[in-house]
């Protein structure tokens, strides 16, 4: 299940538009490398955890190493891993050297298990991550009451992917 809140936000390019609703994901939890290796050899029963967790290490350290030979990596039906390079512009063709690259981003195209989540989810909506916390500072403090408005306009210090503070609906 996918928690999710509802926040008025702008559109950044075109300032001058009215804002609107849109969906932010709530992560439940961060999953560690370690924690998610157990999770794949618990599914699995096969293979231990120390043989999982080699063969995922090796698998970062070989695709790094092909991305870095300029090789694109079908990997099955987790999708397709290539690079792609931010730079400088230069006044010519003459004057642009490898100094102009300022970065290496990884591209990743989903493949066939990531087509079509929409259908497969099932969404749970809930207040904010600022309202929660608000609700339960009162809830401690004895409170009855909570100033939603006042709980948004603070700077957020928790993680997921709502932190941000604009306004919810």
């Amino acid at each position: 299940m996918i928690n999710y809140s509802v926040y008025m936000m702008g559109n950044p390019i075109k300032p001058e538009m009215p804002e609107k609703a849109y969906a932010k994901a709530q992560v439940n939890e961060v999953i560690e490398f370690s924690q998610f290796v157990k999770h794949i050899a618990d599914h699995n029963g096969v293979f231990s955890r120390g043989t999982v967790k080699g063969v995922v290490s090796d698998t970062c350290e070989c695709l790094v190493e092909q991305l870095l030979n300029g090789n694109k990596i079908k990997f099955g039906e987790l999708g397709i891993f290539s690079l792609s390079l931010k730079s400088e512009g230069a006044e010519n063709i003459k004057k642009f050297t490898s100094d102009n690259i300022t970065d290496v981003n990884i591209l990743f195209t989903p493949g066939e298990d990531f087509e079509n989540l929409r259908s497969r989810a099932t969404f749970n909506p809930v207040s904010s991550r600022a309202a929660q916390q608000a609700t339960y500072k009162a809830e401690r403090a004895g409170e009855t009451t909570v100033d939603l408005e006042a709980a948004k306009k603070k700077p957020s210090s928790g993680g997921g992917s709502d932190s941000e503070s604009p306004e919810e609906i």
